[in-house]
């Protein structure tokens, strides 16, 4: 029996260099220039991280997640612009409304990707493709940014494709085309598939997409678990994922990275209120209750850990999340300096209101 999801057609819309586009936007006179939005690099001297940056700015090496002192050395007269979060939170509103109504159903997925199930009302790939150049005319005149889309059997295949011509792109993938797209590309252009897991599979002397369809996959399962499978069935183009309306929130975290190291029991007492009350705000806004606290800590040589502890019972006391996050912190007192440090919750219940009400009332 035919599986309906695989005869849809999925675009996955994916904005180019978002944030730092959207300052561009803001401010014409920067177009053409390297444009770094992140943490102050302080001459050099900053602590955290770029979050993005500009097309020019990529040709000096610089790239998203990478430290912002190293960002400064390879290009010192780059713009670097604060993240502007309200801004962009607001454009992306606006984009996502304007690209929903295209789609029988939408998943947004981060501030600037969406997923759109046009299956219903579109069958074939020409009109899906004239589809996918209406929305990309429709959000340069609009909100006057570009986007990149790719258009394909499902979602894994249609992120790849987004990703495959950027910026402005558009990339479309057919049915019985699939195997000559995707077996070429490196493994690396699998989503989730990161630096650690590709040089694995090097030594397994698996290099592209089509060596890891090829695979035995009882050898995956051997190195890698449950995700040898996925990885199996996504190298050979298989996701039955649907384009989900809705999003699930799993978790709220909230860190914060240090201008100066800091290593003081009192001084880490303070970041954790800090950072639980934001937390705390976040959980009860969105009238969540949490199982589960969890701590991030990093090391000022960068290395990193995370530490989680399941409580009894569904809470929504703030208390109970500090003592929870201070407790686990205590294997990593006095054991160096600290130059990050962040407080989340993960399994999250949606408070029933009508219960609320019915328990306000007696």
């Amino acid at each position: 029996m035919s599986n309906p999801a695989r005869n849809r057609i999925t675009l996955h819309v994916d904005m180019d260099s978002f944030y730092s586009s959207v300052e561009v936007r803001e401010r014409p006179e920067l177009k053409g220039l390297p444009v770094v939005v992140g943490s102050d690099p302080k001459e050099g001297k900053g602590r955290g991280v770029v979050s993005t940056c500009s097309y020019e700015a990529r040709e000096f090496g610089i790239h998203s997640a990478m430290p912002i002192s190293r960002a400064y050395k390879l290009c010192p007269d780059a713009v670097y612009l604060p993240v502007n979060m309200k801004l962009y939170k607001e454009v992306s509103e606006n984009i996502m409304d304007l690209i929903r109504i295209f789609a029988d159903r939408f998943q947004q997925v981060s501030v600037d990707e969406a997923y759109l199930d046009v299956g219903n009302g579109i069958d074939d790939y020409e009109s899906a493709t004239l589809l996918a150049r209406k929305i990309k005319d429709e959000v340069l005149r609009k909100q006057g940014l570009t986007c990149s889309i790719g258009v394909a059997p499902n979602k894994i295949l249609a992120k790849i494709a987004s990703d495959f011509d950027k910026p402005d792109g558009l990339t479309v993938i057919r049915p019985e085309d699939v195997e000559s797209f995707l077996f070429p590309l490196p493994v690396s252009k699998i989503p989730g598939i990161g630096k650690k897991t590709r040089l694995i599979l090097e030594d397994m002397d698996t290099e592209t997409v089509g060596d890891l369809a090829s695979m035995d996959v009882q050898l995956l399962v051997a190195r890698f678990g449950k995700s040898g499978v996925v990885m199996h069935q996504l190298a050979n183009g298989i996701d039955l994922r649907e384009v989900r309306e809705r999003e699930e929130v799993k978790s709220i975290s909230t860190e914060d990275t240090f201008e100066e190291d800091i290593f003081d029991p009192a001084a880490i007492r303070n970041v954790f209120f800090e950072l639980t009350d934001k937390v705390h705000e976040s959980l009860s806004r969105k009238r969540f209750r949490f199982r589960t606290v969890t701590i991030k800590v990093r090391f000022e040589d960068f290395r990193t850990y995370t530490r989680a502890k399941t409580l009894q019972a569904a809470s929504t006391d703030k208390q109970a999340i500090i003592r929870t996050a201070l407790g686990l912190m205590d294997e990593f007192i006095g054991k160096g300096r600290f130059r990050l440090l962040g407080v989340g919750v993960t399994k999250l219940e949606k408070i029933d209101e009508r219960q609320t009400l019915l328990n306000d009332f007696f």
